[in-house]
């Protein structure tokens, strides 16, 4: 029996819309219910958020497919400003219809334009009499735009006095969505995460079809217990799975195994599951490179540059700050002067040689640090002068923003901001040799 129902449609359109939208029956069920019949007023807005991956931008454009509702699909990131958004909404609405030209472009500046043009595409295209849908996909860049078009979009049924629902979507609760002057409250429905039950479900239903699907599950299972407890996403899974599988079915296609030998099969993915774990989201090389790499014969458990940071390049400038910033958090204060100081007169061997009575500071991790002090030591171990301009502080986000440095405590403190660096030894000591810094020299604990 199927889970769908609705008087409005036929059990056999339900029934294959269940089978496209695995594991969202709920979620659907509900959007149905909203929506009603065709002719019905339907809820003004709907907010519908999530994580990524939660299959909100899918479950809707499947589901108005599928029930071939009218309706426009915008990218809020694409469409970045009010002019190119409104426009866009009118361009699709004036152009879904396949019999009649396309239509020329009307600009529209503002939102009152908006509406005028949106009544009179809607009375041209005959849709006044049944519910028409604008989806708004990444929602959250509204925000950025003029204050009043996110509640102008709320209430455009009210406005245009049409039959029209504006669906949102977005990774954000509504809280953050809310204006401060109030606004029409749309109704919000959650995406929930994929279970790991039904990630093996939806990722079982790509099975090949030379390979039974007790196979393939058996693959998908193995896959995510591995991967399950550092990424959930949807997308990612189905590009790892597609990538490793052939892997996985060595040992059938050269006879060495069967099908339900699963110990066999284990131990020879083993290997390059842990590889692929150590790139997953970073996409550092195509999938024709890493199934390259997968032949290749090398030493095991070698990565051969694939490395997750082993590689990562930064402007010339960057990899100093990046080193400068090594140096803050693993050095004492009061070992600036011994190593970066030239003249820094007779200091006493005893405070820095003494190293059975302290513990290393590369046990005890990275200390915060002020920026004045990063900016002294990259002054110090840079040869040419460098200015402190705003260059030099845009590389110093960037490194931020990359999570190589990572900032601690509010950005409003008094004495301005403090950082910690969050990489390894061995990544900084990779970065140091790009431009021929030997960092060892510099660093208490080697002393």
């Amino acid at each position: 029996m199927p889970n769908l129902e609705h008087s409005a449609y036929p059990a056999a359109t339900l029934l294959h819309l269940e089978s496209l939208v695995p594991c969202r029956e709920s979620q659907v069920s509900m959007l149905l219910s909203i929506f009603g019949e065709r002719q019905q007023l339907s809820f003004p807005s709907i907010f519908i958020y999530g994580h990524t991956s939660s299959g909100k931008t899918y479950v809707m454009q499947t589901l108005l497919n599928t029930l071939q509702l009218p309706h426009v699909f915008v990218n809020c990131v694409e469409h970045f400003t009010s002019r190119l958004l409104l426009e866009e909404i009118l361009i699709q609405l004036q152009n879904r219809s396949s019999e009649t030209e396309e239509a020329a472009h009307v600009p529209c500046d503002t939102f009152n334009d908006f509406v005028r043009l949106f009544k009179q595409a809607i009375v041209s295209q005959g849709l006044q009499d049944e519910t028409f849908y604008i989806v708004l996909d990444r929602a959250e860049q509204l925000r950025e735009m003029e204050a009043n078009v996110l509640p102008a979009f709320l209430r455009l049924q009210e406005l245009t006095a049409r039959n029209v629902t504006v669906v949102l979507l977005s990774e954000i609760v509504w809280e953050l969505f809310r204006p401060n002057t109030g606004c029409f409250e749309p109704f919000t429905l959650y995406f929930p995460d994929y279970s790991i039950g039904h990630l093996q479900k939806i990722l079982c239903q790509n099975h090949p079809p030379e390979y039974s699907a007790d196979f393939y599950s058996a693959y998908i299972n193995i896959l995510l217990g591995v991967f399950y407890m550092v990424c959930r996403d949807l997308k990612e899974l189905q590009h790892l799975a597609a990538l490793n599988f052939s892997k996985y079915c060595e040992p059938v296609v050269r006879g060495e195994a069967n099908e339900r030998d699963t110990r066999k099969l284990w131990k020879n993915i083993e290997p390059h599951l842990k590889k692929a774990m150590q790139t997953v989201y970073l996409r550092e090389i195509s999938s024709s490179q890493w199934e390259r790499l997968q032949h290749d014969e090398g030493e095991a458990g070698q990565l051969k540059g694939l490395s997750a940071h082993a590689h990562v390049e930064l402007p010339y400038y960057s990899k100093f700050l990046l080193i400068a910033a090594y140096l803050a958090s693993y050095n004492p204060v009061r070992t600036d002067k011994r190593f970066f100081l030239k003249h820094h007169g007779k200091i006493k061997k005893t405070n820095f040689m003494k190293k059975h009575e302290k513990t290393s500071n590369h046990l005890l991790g990275p200390k915060p640090f002020p920026l004045d002090r990063l900016l002294a030591i990259l002054y110090s171990i840079v040869d040419n002068r460098v200015a402190p301009t705003a260059n030099i502080f845009s590389q110093i986000t960037s490194l931020v923003t990359l999570q190589l440095l990572s900032m601690v405590g509010n950005n409003d403190q008094l004495d301005g901001p403090r950082y910690k660096c969050t990489v390894s030894l061995d990544f900084i000591r990779a970065i140091a040799r790009t431009v021929n810094f030997d960092i060892i020299k510099y660093l208490y604990d080697f002393l």
